[in-house]
Formats: structure tokens, C-alpha cells, sequence
């Protein structure tokens, strides 16, 4: 018995015979049809890309229009004048 030498392993010869095995006809354009997909899925991405950064503007813009008209840091003038006391 050599010391290298193991037994085979029943899963590595199912996926030697698998890949020996006749391999799937493949449409001839396969390629062509694979780039058209990929350019659809491209421009939809930026599409959505484009459309999102504009939205996020819009926001910002309008975040920025609300905070300089309702300035929501000052605090709004008291509408009673405190009374006066110890005269």
C-alpha cells in the first residue's frame, strides 16, 4: 500500500462523471441576447439612479425653503407682557 494513495471519494467521482458527461446545447445567441439584458438592466439603473437624485434635491430644496421661511430655532415673541410687581 503506498502511503499517498487514498481511496476515491464517491462524490468526487459523481462530478468527474458529470462533467464528462455531453454538455447542454447552447443557443447560438446567447451572447447577444445577454448584452441586450445587461443594457437594459444598466440604463434602468440609471434611470433610477437619476430620478432618486433628483428627488433628493427636491427635498433639500424644500427642507431648505421651510427652514428659512418657519426659522424653527427662534423662539416666537411672547404675546403677553410679563406684569409688573413691587411698584
Amino acid at each position: 500500500m503506498s502511503a499517498g494513495r487514498r481511496d476515491p471519494d464517491p462524490r468526487e467521482e459523481q462530478v468527474r462523471r458529470m462533467l464528462d458527461g455531453p454538455h447542454p446545447v447552447l443557443p447560438p445567441d446567447l451572447a447577444a441576447q445577454a448584452v441586450r439584458h445587461g443594457g437594459r438592466r444598466l440604463r434602468l439603473r440609471r434611470a433610477l439612479q437619476r430620478t432618486a437624485g433628483w428627488l433628493l434635491a427636491l427635498v433639500l430644496v424644500a427642507f431648505l425653503v421651510w427652514i428659512g421661511v418657519e426659522q424653527p430655532w427662534a423662539t416666537e415673541p411672547a404675546q403677553v407682557t410679563p406684569p409688573l410687581e413691587g411698584w
